[in-house]
């Protein structure tokens, strides 16, 4: 069998996706004809097309239990015609209040999108919210983030996509995953660098392991035991016995005896020995904290030049070489470089582009609906509430008109 086109082109129907197909799609999207068909072939007509954005994976029958033909929304009042007078006036005149003078301004009435609020129960369920908090790049994919154990809801693993979300319920999803959710693909060479990465880990793994086994046997031997003693240790596991062995000495109960100066010796001697365990194989070592680092770069590129007057350094005999020198805008980007380079390494093990940037077309899609507060930073997000609607305006996002909302409506209003 084959499988249907996912993003047709022909057949527009638009998806809950960030693809770029989709987006295409979104920009064609347009009411269906109506003239020339039946009220029938028009309510099934606006039911096809919303119900592949609205919980497309979820089954028609699930969604028919689900349908409420009662929907929510908010009235607010307008506080200033509360204040002035108490209402009294709307059973003046003919009983429908008296008629304003023509030169006063009449409060204007904004439409309620009621029909725009069809789709509100889908919005509940937990792969439509992961969605919707921008920590998936579709519906699939947040439902398969949730089957794969990657999402919590109230600190508790979740493994239901279509878990209803109540008020005030907490839910957060891996870092690790909605960083490859909304960041950009590696191109070909990215990924071939990785494969070649990943086989040269599996071939070092294989050959460890033989040589573990070969080194078994080997050891089995009486001959091999008296040349194990004569070999020498790893270096820096004789550094960190050295730190324990220090440590526990300014532990001991005896550490009021030692002297002061012993005391610092040891403490020194401490300092050196994590110092040497934390350098790499590299020649340039540069230190955990981000100004040792920069002036360690900048000394070596002599950032101040020597400070001489004018006079002098017009009439000098014999014009010495230009120092490498930085200006106060080359030291600002070049510690701008490292803290980006610190928070947003290059990593080529990754699944995703490092360092990591947005995915492509993703600023169309970036909203936050009303009924989420969401905190990218930790990947959590909570559901405040249930979505309604309020005058001009309807909390549910959908790509389609209030007619075609009105039409699916009435679909599935005669399903009770």
């Amino acid at each position: 069998m084959v499988r249907k086109r996912f993003y047709g082109l022909k057949h527009v129907k638009v998806r809950q996706s960030w693809n770029k197909y989709n987006l295409y799609n979104l920009s064609r999207v347009e009411n269906p004809r109506v003239g020339d068909r039946t009220y029938f072939q028009q309510k099934w007509t606006a039911k096809s097309l919303s119900r592949g954005y609205h919980g497309e994976t979820v089954r028609e029958k699930i969604w028919q239990k689900m349908f409420r033909p009662t929907l929510r929304s908010v009235v607010p009042m307008d506080y200033e015609y509360l204040a002035r007078t108490d209402g009294s006036e709307e059973a003046l005149g003919r009983g429908s209040g008296l008629d304003p003078p023509p030169d006063k301004k009449q409060r204007q009435r904004v439409v309620t999108p009621y029909m725009n609020m069809v789709y509100a129960p889908l919005e509940r369920r937990l792969d439509t919210a992961i969605f919707r908090a921008m920590f998936a790049s579709s519906t699939r994919q947040a439902r398969q983030f949730v089957v794969h154990g990657d999402v919590k809801v109230n600190g508790k693993k979740m493994i239901y996509p279509g878990y209803m979300l109540n008020p005030g319920d907490m839910f957060q999803v891996e870092l690790g995953r909605v960083l490859y959710a909304t960041g950009a693909p590696k191109d070909k060479k990215e990924r071939r660098a990785t494969r070649v990465i990943r086989r040269a880990k599996q071939n070092a793994a294989a050959s460890e392991d033989a040589e573990n086994e070969s080194a078994e046997s080997v050891e089995s031997s009486p001959t091999a035991a008296a040349k194990s003693s004569e070999e020498p240790q790893d270096p820096k596991k004789i550094l960190s016995g050295l730190l324990s062995h220090a440590k526990s000495i300014l532990s001991s109960d005896s550490k009021d005896a030692l002297p002061a100066k012993r005391k610092q010796e040891l403490r020194a001697f401490q300092r050196t020995i994590r110092k040497t365990l934390s350098r790499t194989n590299t020649s340039t070592i540069l230190t955990d904290d981000l100004d040792a680092q920069l002036m360690e770069i900048t000394s070596k590129l002599k950032t101040t030049a020597p400070s001489l007057p004018d006079d002098q350094q017009t009439t000098s005999d014999q014009p010495a070489p230009p120092p490498a020198t930085l200006s106060a805008d080359d030291r600002r980007a070049l510690r701008a470089a490292l803290i980006e380079a610190r928070e947003n390494p290059v990593d080529p093990t990754k699944p995703y582009a490092t360092p990591w940037r947005p995915r492509d077309f993703m600023s169309a899609f970036a909203f936050i609906p009303r009924y989420l507060e969401v905190n990218h930073r930790i990947c959590s997000a909570v559901y405040l509430r249930h979505p309604v609607a309020r005058p001009g305006l309807a909390e549910v996002p959908t790509p389609f008109s209030l007619e075609t909302n009105t039409l699916a409506f009435n679909w599935y209003l005669r399903r009770r």
